[in-house]
């Protein structure tokens, strides 16, 4: 059974910083694509940032230079860094796994990944 577990959001001024973690029980980050996606009130989820097997990354665009995405194999836990957080970032954040296809985080919809956590929210104020 796989299970991936968020923690890290809170509620932070405009500007400020957040670190998300996610580790992994009955998965293995390295195996496949990994990721991070968000979804705000009344809007489809959207890819924030994704890490390939090989650690290439993808960014999209309104949070590139302000996120990192990085993966620790020795302790199978994917990271996101978030500086110059802005009111626009807040939405609940999820960690994901296992994707086989293009790894990308230019989407939005239908999450492409094969597992996701529960989430944890990010509220950014002005």
């Amino acid at each position: 059974q796989v299970q991936l577990v968020e923690s890290g959001g809170g509620s932070v001024q405009s500007g400020g910083s957040l670190r998300l973690s996610c580790v992994a029980s009955g998965y293995t980050f390295s195996t496949a694509c990994a990721g991070w996606f968000r979804q705000a009130p009344g809007k489809e989820p959207e890819g924030v940032a994704s890490i390939e097997v090989d650690g290439s990354t993808s960014y999209q665009d309104s949070v590139k230079g302000r996120f990192t995405i990085s993966q620790d194999n020795a302790k199978n836990t994917l990271v996101l860094q978030m500086d110059d957080l802005k009111p626009e970032d807040t939405a609940m954040y999820y960690c994901a796994a296992e994707l086989y296809d293009y790894c990308s985080a230019t989407w939005r919809g239908s999450v492409p990944f094969g597992h996701q956590g529960q989430g944890t929210q990010v509220t950014v104020s002005s």
